[in-house]
């Protein structure tokens, strides 16, 4: 791994067209060197596909780190599931069973996402999916693609307008996903030979979350680390986690949760200290940065 001084600039946790972004994965790691990160984790949505476009483009004096956002469900008791994502860092590719959870969850999302748009088409809304498909451009569909479908045909101005007014949890246009259960999921990431980090635990805005104790019991199955610092946490928020990290020794990070223009997130707009980055790699086998 190269030696990165106590003032790089890391960000783990950013989207290309592989997923949910706007931009190709090509055009994101050069995004990634023009707003000075030293590091860039890319972190689509339930798919690899980006990693070799980025590593081919990956400019000189950029670390990229392969890694994914795999969609998950945190269940208690006899409960409503409750949405988790988790970041998974230098998994093998080749892992015969992530390799199949993958396949599985991009199917589901395809599924979710022409149920989605069954509904707003019946509710009388002028989208497609053929043009909400066109939006994912072969990339793991995601609510963002019908979201940029809805302003296109002017129904919303932007794409978080679309999830605050039609397409959030608590919507009469959700359709929900069969996800991975999360202390599955984590086991999986390990078992693949990566380290797992809970993506916007606090994100109350975005629906429920999980309580302090299943993060505890997810850091008891392996878990390796939690997103503290990120848009979408208030600063209280952020040091609430960040006391939560320390006792129950997960690696603390911080990240953009960029998207291009489907999000306002800047690249780099939260960054993880160095001495994080190093302790979180340290813990992965399955692949290795990739250093341009």
């Amino acid at each position: 791994m190269t030696v990165l001084g106590e003032g790089a600039l890391i960000d783990l946790h950013v989207h290309s067209t592989a997923s949910d972004g706007t931009l190709p994965p090509s055009a994101v790691v050069a995004a990634a060197a023009v707003a000075g990160l030293d590091v860039m984790a890319l972190t689509d949505h339930d798919t690899l596909a980006g990693w070799d476009e980025a590593f081919a483009a990956c400019p000189s004096g950029l670390t990229v780190v392969p890694g994914l956002e795999l969609s998950c469900v945190y269940t208690v008791g006899g409960q409503r599931p409750i949405s988790v994502h988790l970041l998974g860092y230098l998994v093998d590719p080749q892992h015969p069973g992530l390799v199949a959870e993958l396949s599985r969850l991009r199917t589901e999302r395809r599924r979710r996402g022409e149920k989605i748009v069954e509904k707003l088409v019946a509710a009388g809304y002028p989208i497609t999916w053929d043009r909400v498909r066109e939006f994912a451009d072969g990339g793991s569909i995601g609510r963002p693609h019908v979201g940029r479908a809805l302003v296109e045909a002017g129904v919303v101005a932007s794409v978080d307008e679309a999830f605050t007014e039609l397409l959030s949890a608590a919507g009469p246009f959700y359709v929900r996903k069969v996800d991975v259960d999360a202390f599955a999921g984590v086991q999986l990431i390990t078992a693949a030979g990566g380290v797992s980090v809970f993506a916007h635990p606090a994100a109350g805005r975005r629906g429920r979350v999980v309580d302090e104790a299943a993060i505890a019991a997810l850091a008891e199955a392996g878990l390796a680390g939690i997103e503290v610092d990120h848009p979408d946490h208030l600063p209280v928020e952020r040091e609430r986690l960040r006391v939560l990290a320390a006792d129950l020794g997960l690696v603390a990070t911080g990240s953009s949760d960029f998207h291009g223009s489907n999000k306002v997130n800047r690249l780099g707009q939260h960054t993880t200290e160095p001495s994080a980055y190093r302790d979180l790699m340290a813990g992965a086998w399955g692949s290795r940065p990739y250093v341009g």
